[in-house]
């Protein structure tokens, strides 16, 4: 059900897309000729999520550097420059010994400030002891670590789906043949039948059983070259090729021995499948982030200085008059110590906590999916061989029964009803073995990804 789903979703997804492709000119797509390797070495390299996930890779290394950022000092200049236009004013008593006899007010005002002032200094402030530092830098480590594991599963979908498309092409492929192949073969027989009539051996409702196969078999031919278009069109789009571009696949499923490696296959060991070290690797995210909750209540040591230069005057050029330039200095330590926060330390520990239970279950779980899945993946294969085998013995049945009907049709002592008849079942026998060799072929892709063996066989 899942592969019907998945044929219909495509051939309508790309209905449109072979509509514009079609209208292009031929002369102007250039030809990329590609087998299964090369194919799957292109999709590593050009596709839109494998570059994402490659990006995202380059992202984690940045976050690394940004934590281990965090533990050097930290310096900051700073240049200000300040202009009073009303400089305040601040008045005292009138009184001796500052006091003016002269003047008839109670109060002298004093003018406390310059028009203008300026400063330039520098400032430093180095992280000595915090708890959450080097749980955060081993932390964006492990970060690193999760994207490298999500690049390796992004990678492993992608050969899943180039791998069916793939296939999906060589078979249609092969089916284009096989119509061909019968298609000349009943323009033989019709042809041969109509000098037969012409010549009054045979009735006209013979030559018009054969025309009615004939157009049958010509039908399925356009069906096929339909489906290889519309394959190869989706197995573009897995690659991310261009739309200037056009593939050609130089191998064919001999070439490939199918059927040998669909039995090897059932023999192979697997090996630790990506999606437990992702897992993994988030429940150590998980445990690093409940070890930073607790640091949260360690006190923290910094360590601050700086250095400043500060000038004023009562006009713009005096203000920069070495004269009237000072210097000041500060170094200092300063302890946070956490007293209360609420308990919201305390209930993000207890998150993490129920984070990590959560976790586990499903680390369980996934052990046991993994193992349903390879003994699915096996057992799905193993029938698709076995429905193989049968659909090739009934092709060559259906083969013996036609060239035996044609001889006694040729010979006079059967009726040509027993050749359309027999060419009709032999095409459907053709076409039921491509189908279960298709289906065989998507099995063993699906026992690869169950087994994690999707990139055996491709560089690094």
């Amino acid at each position: 059900m899942n592969r019907i789903k998945f044929s219909l979703l495509a051939i309508l997804a790309l209905m449109q897309l072979r509509t514009e492709v079609l209208a292009q000119d031929p002369a102007q797509l250039e030809v990329l000729q590609l087998n299964l390797k090369e194919t799957l070495e292109y999709a590593l390299e050009n596709n839109v999520d494998a570059k994402n996930a490659r990006l995202e890779v380059m992202i984690s290394q940045t976050t690394i550097k940004e934590e281990t950022a965090a533990g050097l000092p930290q310096i900051n200049g700073s240049v200000g420059l300040t202009y009073n236009p009303m400089v305040p004013v601040m008045f005292v008593p009138n009184e001796p010994p500052f006091g003016d006899p002269s003047n008839p007010s109670d109060v002298i005002p004093l003018r406390f400030g310059v028009s203008y002032s300026a400063n330039a200094g520098v400032n430093m402030t180095q992280m000595i002891f915090d708890g959450s530092f080097f749980i955060g830098l081993r932390a964006a480590k492990t970060y690193k670590q999760l994207t490298e594991y999500d690049k390796v599963k992004v990678e492993n979908d992608l050969i899943e789906n180039v791998k069916k498309a793939y296939f999906g092409v060589l078979v249609n492929q092969e089916r284009i043949k096989l119509a061909e192949a019968n298609l000349a073969r009943i323009d033989s027989l019709l042809e041969e039948t109509k000098a037969m009539n012409e010549a009054g051996f045979v009735e006209k409702v013979e030559v018009s059983r054969i025309q009615v196969q004939r157009n049958n078999t010509f039908s399925q031919l356009k069906q096929s070259i339909t489906a290889y278009d519309i394959s190869k069109q989706l197995l573009k789009i897995q690659l991310g090729l261009p739309r200037n571009f056009e593939i050609e696949i130089t191998e064919t499923l001999a070439e490939l021995n199918p059927e040998d490696d669909l039995v090897a296959i059932q023999t192979m060991e697997g090996e630790r499948r990506v999606e437990m070290d992702q897992l993994e690797t988030n429940l150590e995210l998980t445990n690093l982030d409940l070890k930073n909750n607790n640091a949260q209540y360690m006190p923290t040591l910094d360590f601050s200085g700086n250095f400043t230069r500060s000038g004023a005057g009562d006009s713009f050029s005096s203000t920069y008059d070495p004269i009237n330039w000072f210097s000041s200095s500060m170094l200092g330590l300063t302890l946070n110590i956490p007293i209360f926060d609420g308990l919201s330390k305390s209930a993000r520990i207890q998150r993490n906590r129920l984070q990590i239970q959560q976790l586990e279950n499903q680390r369980f779980y996934l052990d046991q999916n993994i193992k349903l899945e390879i003994y699915q993946a096996r057992e799905n294969l193993a029938n698709d061989l076995e429905v193989l085998a049968v659909q090739r013995e009934s092709m060559e049945l259906a083969q013996e029964v036609y060239d035996i009907s044609k001889i006694k049709y040729n010979e006079g002592v059967g009726s040509n009803l027993e050749v359309v008849e027999a060419d009709a079942a032999l095409i459907e026998s053709e076409i039921n073995y491509l189908g279960a060799l298709y289906d065989g072929l998507i099995s063993k892709v699906d026992l690869e990804k169950a087994l994690g063996i999707l990139k055996v066989g491709l560089e690094e």
